[in-house]
């Protein structure tokens, strides 16, 4: 799966639920950030999925590297490294679960109004 096909399968399940266009924007940008990272650093997307459930969009994707996202400092001299920090922004949560073919990371947006931490 390629970020193209992930936005586009995240969009077709936003519309079904009438999610509001913030709440799409926010969940697009996280999907495009957790899939590009895993294409990048993880040697691709073993998993995907979103889901919309008890007032939140759960965005899971799952790749066969077990290493952990980091937060790496701002560097003009290195290009890249805000995809880790741009979904900790844009969801309410994020929680990474390591299993023996590789992790899954969760994020979560709230489907109404409740401001990102």
């Amino acid at each position: 799966m390629n970020c193209a096909q992930a936005r586009e399968t995240a969009r077709h399940v936003l519309v079904e639920h009438d999610a509001p266009e913030a709440v799409v924007t926010d969940v697009l940008t996280i999907v495009s950030e957790l899939v590009s990272n895993a294409i990048r650093h993880a040697g691709g997307v073993t998993g995907f999925h979103v889901t919309v459930r008890a007032g939140q969009v759960v965005i899971e994707v799952s790749d066969g590297s077990t290493l952990q996202p980091h937060l790496r400092p701002p560097s003009p001299h290195t290009p890249g490294g805000f995809g880790w920090r741009v979904v900790k922004t844009f969801a309410s949560g994020t929680f990474i679960r390591f299993h023996r073919t590789g992790k899954t990371i969760t994020a979560t947006v709230p489907t109404r109004g409740e401001p990102r931490q």
